[in-house]
């Protein structure tokens, strides 16, 4: 048995997934410090049948989380990140290169567990059906183009101008037969959102109207999800849906590509000597102007809407 300890937000990603396993719900406001995250583990511990445990985060948290069970005489393995390969990629004292992917780095801390895996996910429905029906209240039209526009990101760096995107908002929202449906979350962009959708046709914002499952559902269904380095990118990746994605301060080369995406499939500028500047887009532009961003037309990115809509299209049962 697998039990996957996650925030609650999250839990329904590893939900009737496989029969053996569990996901473990907690809120991490509950166990906040090392006196709380030592209440978990020993809840944890008492809770659960725990042999072993993986660590796919090393990060602070579960670094004291890995360490109780370690004492305990649990068996322990925890992810490579290769931290300092990265920094050194950012700070130009190594070539620009694909390092490892996060998935492969899950990967290999389960194989220092002695539990080797083939790679054959393919969404997270395929073991559970995908109930349209369930999106009746977005007046979901199968017979259309139904293109996904995810145009935020957690840092600023990783967002493509908000006036440009909105131009391709326009323009494809008066393209035939196509509906568009937007995604992101908080007041401001819930407000934003819902601007784009009173002004254009063909448009429907879906922040705060769908549970995280029913966000999958309608991506599972889209043709195309147009996305920032984000965590929509990795959502449309467990449903298998394309992506469009853009890129700015960050590089796909730094192992957070979307699962199974192509890299055809990135809008970025490659000939900026200043990119990638971070590694998760938490550094503010040095330059001050946003260039790796500010340098994509609005055009660009239309263009390779369409390109992608006419490879990518297909009936929405996919």
């Amino acid at each position: 048995m697998f039990y996957v300890l996650t925030s609650k937000s999250f839990a329904d990603l590893f939900t009737n997934q496989l029969p053996n396993m569990e996901p473990i719900g907690v809120d991490l406001e509950e166990y906040r410090g090392v006196s709380g995250l030592m209440r978990l583990a020993r809840k944890t511990r008492t809770s659960y049948a725990i042999d072993a445990v993986a660590d796919l985060h090393d990060v602070m948290r579960s670094q004291v989380l890995r360490t109780y069970f370690m004492i305990g005489g649990k068996r322990v393995a925890y992810i490579r990140k290769e931290r300092s390969t990265k920094k050194a990629i950012i700070k130009r004292k190594a070539p620009l290169a694909p390092v490892k992917h996060s998935i492969d780095r899950y990967r290999d801390v389960f194989s220092q567990l002695g539990l080797e895996a083939e790679m054959s996910f393919t969404s997270y429905f395929e073991s559970q059906p995908r109930p349209l029906e369930q999106l009746k209240s977005l007046s979901f039209n199968t017979g259309k183009t139904n293109l996904g526009i995810a145009p935020f990101a957690t840092y600023a760096e990783k967002v493509y101008p908000i006036d440009r995107m909105e131009e391709a908002v326009k323009a494809i929202s008066e393209r035939d037969n196509t509906h568009i449906y937007l995604f992101g979350g908080g007041s401001k962009e819930k407000d934003k959102l819902e601007e784009w959708e009173a002004k254009y046709s063909n448009v429907t914002s879906v922040v705060g109207k769908l549970s995280l499952k029913h966000e999958l559902l309608l991506i599972s269904f889209l043709s195309v999800l147009v996305s920032m380095d984000s965590a929509n990118m990795h959502l449309a990746s467990l449903v298998n849906t394309p992506v469009l994605s853009i890129w700015g301060a960050t590089h796909p080369y730094l192992g957070f590509y979307g699962f199974k995406q192509s890299p055809r499939d990135a809008v970025q500028l490659s000939d900026l000597d200043c990119r990638p500047c971070s590694v998760f887009g938490n550094v503010p532009c040095w330059r001050g102007d946003h260039a790796c961003m500010n340098g994509i037309p609005a055009q660009a990115v239309i263009d390779r809407i369409e390109m992608m809509l006419q490879e990518y299209d297909r009936p929405s049962s996919r």
